[in-house]
């Protein structure tokens, strides 16, 4: 075989592990090779005396006439395989150079393993979760640094994980081991940041000084030297690293991936009671998930597995462990995140949770200044002499979507001194300003009571006997009393069952975003940003598949809405912002059933490209001009409509790009 061939026959690869100069791909998915190739690198092999025994991938250069033969003995039996061998031969040379790595204590390691088989192969699935998990873990950032074992080590180490089975890990040892062979305190970890349950505490304010914090089942540590670092009331208790420190009640008890390493199921019971026992406002329950397949690797024990550390690990579904939790705390477990619950033992605390939850939380724009009035109304002369301080009153109205009550706005005597009650500033400042925000304000803040409403029925909470003030100040406002309040949500819950009703809703949301895309009686897709501008009604039936999932974070962009089968979609890109973002994870949340999939697409030539990106672009937005040319001109090459959805795998893209002689470059579309 000659260069131009070699080079030829290589760029017509779409499988394996896709390098700007190379790929790499076992043996086992050399079926998938030109044919010539497949007959071409065991003819290399064996004309370097390579026995078959010897290797087991290949390395072909793009654009030299070159490959490399490397043996990695436990390519499917180790997460991160090792390189023991590797032959370069420089075909255009004739020469070749052996390198042995035999015993050396930093060798070359693979990654990405799943893009070297084939999807077809039994071990794809696991190797997709092995990758899957070191891109949540944040170990792929910079992947300089990951192509040798020592340093790869180190990255994990440095992110808080260890590798237990094959498999990343990020729990504590709960209490001394009782079981014989049970190594509990080998679960407990160094982490170099806040664990995920910690993190979630961040986010909903509850780490800002005004909380006391236990961390039960605390580990080595890591988390409370962090928190006490910060100022914070913090403490915690660790069966095997800090046996001897005191349990203190405290207004929030984290109990962070202990259950699932308790092999005793009455101990686990007793290790949940006694932190809720600990608890005075909120208890955050965190455990490890897993599906079936992987969990079937594994030396089954009791309700759990062995790992390889001799340690053990009860792995579970989402709705599994919320049953857990609800059955034996008989309260209700609120999913926070996959895996993560917080449960409330203050039910004015969880209150102001889910309201602040399903609260929009608006950007106020500078108000426009009162118009000139007549000097021969005093009251709104004052008003105009005093304009700062009426802008700060008017903002509150739009705020609370009401009139505020004294205690709600810290310079309320000033205002009533001036001119009078807050309800006779309300009625002058709606002579001057433009009301039309106002009963905007009124209308999303009575929508969404509605939807916290709706979520307690739909989560079957029980009724609370107590209700904070500025709740029952919005329901006397808004609804009159509570229970008209509840007859509303139910309504409107119940209504999300009703297929017509959904797709009329569906239909009119459309009209009115700034970005979606309806497919007719199917669904509605539309970005995250514009979850709270959709009608209450589609706000309900997100957030009761919501309720399974947890709350939305960053990493979603698109939501779509299943009109008839009552399911809920939820899709992750790898750059959303660049012109043509590919598909990495697909959520599907299934409401009747109480399930959900989850669907990674970890093998970059199978990720399907998002078509038609400008169709989930505001109109307004900066880079739409840019995004609507570009998809003019893709979807002509592609022959589709760049008014619809158009789905495609990544390889069928690159077909066709290639045939029209085309590249995607930005917004560009360049030959090649």
């Amino acid at each position: 075989m000659e260069a131009n061939l070699f080079k030829k026959l290589v760029s017509e690869v779409k499988v394996g592990k896709q390098l700007p100069d190379a790929i790499y791909l076992h043996r086992d998915a050399f079926s998938a090779l030109p044919a010539a190739l497949n007959v071409f690198i065991p003819t290399v092999a064996k004309a370097l005396k390579l026995d078959d025994d010897n290797w087991n991938l290949v390395k072909l250069f793009k654009k030299e006439f070159r490959l490399s033969l490397l043996y990695y003995p436990d390519f499917y039996s180790n997460s991160y395989p090792a390189l023991k061998h590797s032959l370069n031969v420089n075909l255009a040379k004739l020469s070749h150079k052996s390198t042995s790595y035999d015993g050396s204590d930093n060798p070359p390691i693979l990654h990405r393993k799943e893009t070297m088989i084939l999807a077809e192969s039994k071990h794809y699935e696991n190797f997709v979760a092995i990758t899957q998990e070191g891109e949540n873990a944040g170990l792929y950032e910079n992947s300089r640094l990951i192509g040798f074992k020592r340093s790869w080590e180190n990255i994990i180490t440095h992110h808080g994980y260890k590798i237990v089975a094959g498999r990343l890990f990020r729990s504590s040892a709960l209490i001394n081991n009782k079981e014989p062979g049970i190594d509990r305190h080998k679960t407990a970890l160094v982490r170099q940041e806040l664990s995920a349950p910690m993190k979630t505490l961040v986010k909903h304010g509850y780490l800002e000084g005004s909380y006391s914090i236990f961390d039960y089942g605390c580990g080595r540590g890591d988390d409370l030297r962090e928190l006490v670092t910060h100022g914070l009331d913090a403490s915690g208790w660790d069966p095997n690293f800090q046996p001897d420190n005191d349990k203190i009640i405290s207004d929030i008890v984290n109990l962070g991936f202990v259950l699932n390493v308790i092999e005793d199921q009455d101990e686990r019971l007793d290790a949940l009671l006694d932190a809720w026992e600990l608890t005075s406002k909120v208890l955050v329950v965190s455990v490890m998930l897993a599906t079936e397949s992987y969990i079937a690797q594994f030396k089954q024990y009791k309700d759990g597995v062995i790992t390889s550390r001799n340690t053990f690990q009860k792995y579970y579904a989402q709705s599994e462990i919320k049953t857990y939790i609800e059955r034996s705390l008989q309260e209700d477990a609120i999913a926070v995140a996959p895996g993560i619950f917080y449960i409330f033992k203050d039910k004015l605390e969880e209150q102001k949770y889910l309201h602040n939850r399903y609260k929009r939380h608006r950007k106020w724009q500078q108000l426009t200044s009162p118009q000139s009035l007549a000097e021969k109304d005093k009251a709104k002369l004052l008003i105009m002499q005093n304009q700062e301080l009426f802008n700060a009153f008017w903002n509150i109205c739009l705020e609370l979507g009401r009139i505020p009550v004294n205690d709600e706005f810290e310079q309320s005597e000033r205002v009533r001194a001036l001119v009078g009650s807050h309800k006779k500033v309300f009625g002058l400042l709606s002579d001057i300003f433009d009301t039309k925000d106002f009963k905007q304000a009124e209308k999303n803040r009575k929508e969404d009571l509605l939807l916290y409403f709706a979520m307690g029925l739909f989560e079957k909470r029980k009724p609370y006997t107590q209700q904070p003030e500025s709740l029952k100040r919005d329901i006397n406002a808004l609804f009159g009393n509570h229970r008209a309040a509840l007859n509303l949500a139910a309504e409107l819950l119940f209504a999300i069952a009703d297929t017509e009703l959904i797709n009329t809703h569906c239909v009119k949301a459309h009209s009115q975003l700034p970005a979606s895309l309806l497919n007719e009686g199917h669904s509605l897709i539309f970005h995250r940003d514009y979850l709270n501008e959709l009608p209450v009604l589609l706000r309900i039936y997100v957030g009761a598949g919501l309720q399974m999932y947890g709350e939305l974070d960053e990493e979603i962009d698109l939501i779509k809405i299943h009109i008839h089968s009552g399911k809920l979609s939820l899709t992750s890109y790898d750059d959303f912002n660049s012109s043509l973002p590919f598909l990495i994870e697909r959520i599907k949340i299934k409401m009747i059933d109480q399930d959900i999939d989850f669907f990674d697409y970890t093998n970059k030539n199978k990720r399907p490209p998002l078509l038609n990106k400008h169709l989930f672009l505001d109109t307004e937005a900066q880079d739409y001009s840019k995004q609507l040319s570009f998809d003019k001109r893709l979807s002509k090459i592609l022959k589709i409509d760049w008014h619809q959805e158009s789905l495609l795998h990544r390889n069928e893209l690159e077909v066709l790009l290639c045939k029209a002689g085309k590249r995607v470059c930005g917004y560009k579309l360049l030959r090649r």
